[in-house]
C-alpha cells in the first residue's frame, strides 16, 4: 500500500481518482487550495503550486504525487503559471524524497502550435529535467462528466437545433473513456521500471470531432445538423463558444487551439503494462451518462454540479458568476446576526422594488417567486424555504447558500460569505452562480448582469451598514 497525495484533488479527474485510489486500498491525501468535497478517511492538505511554502508540509510522508494541476482557467498567459508551478512543485518533491510522480498530460501531434497541447509537454520535460522520477501520461480527450472536451460537446448536443462549426471538427483523436483512464492512474503507483516513461492513454477508435457529435446527438435521441464553415477560425470559434456552451472562454480558447490537429497516438506500450478492455466511444459515452446521473442523484440538494441539474441534462456544468462585497467594522456575528433576516417581511436589505418587478415575472409565467415567507423565521437550517429560495447550505455565523428556484433556463445559486479579514474589518460577500441552458441561458445571465453587480454591492453595503448601526457604530452615510 502506498501513501498517494493526489495534487488537484478538487478538480475534474481529482474527484474521480481520490475514490478509487482509496479502493484499490492506497492511503490518499487530497491536496487543492481550497478544501473539496472528499469520501470518509481522505485527508485534506492545503498546497498551491505557486505557493512553494505550502508544498513541503503537503508532501511530508507522501509516496506517490498525482500532478493533475493545470491553468487554462487563467487566460492568454496560463503556460507561464503552468510551467512555474511545476517548476516549484517539482523542487519540492525532490527536496521532499518523493519515490514517484505521474504527471497528467495530453497526448502530442506532429507538429503541435498549440499552446495548450505544448505547454503540457514542456510541463512534463520540466519535471523529468528536475530529477524527480516522474511518469508522463499523455491522455486523449475524456469521455466523463466534468471534463471539459466533453462538456463542449454536451452543450453543444443537448442544446443546439444546428451546429455551426469550424473546419478542425473534422480532426481526429482518440477519446478515452474515463474508467479507463483511471485503472491507467491507478496501476502507475505499483508499476515497475516505468520512472522517466512517457505513455500514451487512448481509446481504441480515432474519431473526427464531427462522428463524436454525430454519435452523441444520436445516442440521447436527437438530430443535430452539422455545417463546418471553413473560415471560421480556431480564435472566432473561442468567441462562438462563450455563446453556446457553459465552459469558461479560456479554456474553450485553449481547448479549441488543439483542436486543429489530428492526434493519433501508439498506446501499444501502456496497454502491454496494464491490460484492460478499453471502452468504445459509445460504451464510454453510455458510462458518462449513468455516471452523472448517478451521482446526480447521490448529490441532489447538493452545492455540486452534477447535483444541481440532476433531472436537467440541458444545464451547463460549469457556472457563471457575479458578486458583490463590502467590509464592515462590524464583528463576523453581527453582520450574521443581519443577515438572519433575509427574506419574509425583511425582504432583500436593498432595491425590494426590483426583487418585486422580477417576483412578478416569474409569477406571470407560473413560478414560484410569489411565495412570500420562512420555514424559520429564526436561523437557517438546511433544506428549508426563504420565500422562493430553498437553503442549499448553512455554515453557522460564516456562510449561507441558497437555490434560486424562479422559472428561467438554467439554474442558480446565491451565496453569501461572511470573513473577517487580517485588518480586523469584516468582509461581506454575495456571489451568484448560474449553471446556463445552453445559448438561453446564456444570454438569460447576460441580460441580468449588470442588475446583479448592481443590486448584490448594494446589498453588501446595506447589510454591513446595519450590522455597524445595530453595534453602535456610527456610520457615514
Amino acid at each position: 500500500m502506498a501513501t498517494c497525495l493526489v495534487m488537484g484533488a478538487a478538480g475534474y479527474i481529482g474527484s474521480y481518482l481520490v475514490p478509487a485510489l482509496q479502493a484499490a486500498g492506497h492511503a490518499v491525501i487530497a491536496a487543492a487550495r481550497h478544501p473539496c468535497r472528499l469520501p470518509d478517511g481522505v485527508e485534506f492538505r492545503h498546497a498551491d503550486s505557486l505557493d512553494p511554502a505550502s508544498l513541503t508540509p503537503a508532501l511530508q510522508g507522501v509516496d506517490t504525487v498525482f500532478y493533475l494541476v493545470h491553468a487554462m482557467g487563467a487566460g492568454a498567459g496560463f503556460h507561464r503559471l503552468e510551467q512555474q508551478g511545476v517548476k516549484n512543485f517539482a523542487a519540492a518533491a525532490l527536496h521532499a524524497g518523493v519515490h514517484r510522480v505521474i504527471y497528467l498530460g495530453a497526448i502530442q501531434p506532429e507538429p503541435c502550435d498549440s499552446r495548450h497541447l505544448n505547454s503540457r509537454r514542456i510541463c512534463g520535460e520540466l519535471f523529468r529535467a528536475a530529477g524527480v522520477p516522474t511518469v508522463e501520461l499523455r491522455s486523449g480527450i475524456i469521455i466523463g462528466p466534468g471534463s471539459a472536451a466533453f462538456e463542449v460537446m454536451r452543450d453543444l448536443v443537448f442544446n443546439l437545433p444546428m451546429m455551426v462549426t469550424p473546419k478542425w471538427v473534422r480532426s481526429r483523436t482518440p477519446p478515452i473513456a474515463l474508467s479507463n483512464l483511471l485503472h491507467y492512474l491507478v496501476g502507475l503507483v505499483d508499476a515497475d521500471a516505468v520512472d522517466g516513461a512517457i505513455l500514451n492513454a487512448t481509446g481504441p477508435e480515432l474519431l473526427s470531432y464531427q462522428q463524436q457529435l454525430e454519435r452523441f446527438a444520436a445516442h440521447i435521441g436527437k438530430r443535430s445538423p452539422i455545417l463546418p464553415l471553413p473560415w471560421l477560425t480556431p480564435r472566432l470559434s473561442a468567441w462562438w463558444l462563450q455563446f453556446a456552451t457553459s465552459v469558461p472562454q479560456p479554456v474553450a480558447r485553449a481547448l479549441v487551439g488543439g483542436l486543429k490537429h489530428d492526434i493519433p497516438a501508439d498506446d501499444a506500450p501502456l496497454r502491454a503494462l496494464l491490460p484492460q478492455r478499453l471502452l468504445t466511444f459509445d460504451e464510454a459515452l453510455a458510462e458518462a451518462l449513468a455516471l452523472e446521473q448517478k451521482l446526480g442523484a447521490e448529490q441532489q440538494g447538493e452545492e455540486t454540479p452534477l447535483g444541481l441539474r440532476w433531472r436537467h441534462p440541458e444545464y451547463g456544468f460549469y457556472d457563471r458568476t457575479a458578486s458583490g462585497s463590502a467590509l464592515s467594522l462590524a464583528k463576523p456575528e453581527a453582520v450574521w446576526h443581519v443577515l438572519q433576516g433575509l427574506g419574509g417581511q425583511h425582504r432583500y436589505f436593498y432595491m425590494n422594488s426590483l426583487w418585486t418587478v422580477r417576483e412578478w415575472m416569474d409569477h406571470l409565467v407560473g413560478g414560484p417567486a410569489r411565495r412570500y415567507g420562512r420555514s424559520n423565521p429564526e436561523r437557517f437550517c438546511k433544506g428549508d424555504q426563504i420565500d422562493s429560495w430553498t437553503i442549499l447550505g448553512v455554515e453557522e455565523g460564516r456562510r449561507l447558500a441558497l437555490l434560486f428556484n424562479m422559472r428561467a433556463p438554467g439554474v442558480g445559486r446565491l451565496e453569501f460569505v461572511i470573513k473577517p479579514e487580517p485588518s480586523g474589518l469584516t468582509r461581506l460577500t454575495v456571489t451568484a452562480h448560474w449553471h446556463p441552458q445552453g445559448a438561453w441561458g446564456l444570454g438569460y445571465w447576460l441580460a441580468m448582469l449588470p442588475f446583479h453587480l448592481f443590486i448584490f454591492q448594494g446589498m453588501t453595503e446595506a447589510i454591513t451598514r446595519e450590522a455597524e448601526r445595530m453595534s453602535g457604530i456610527p456610520v457615514l452615510d
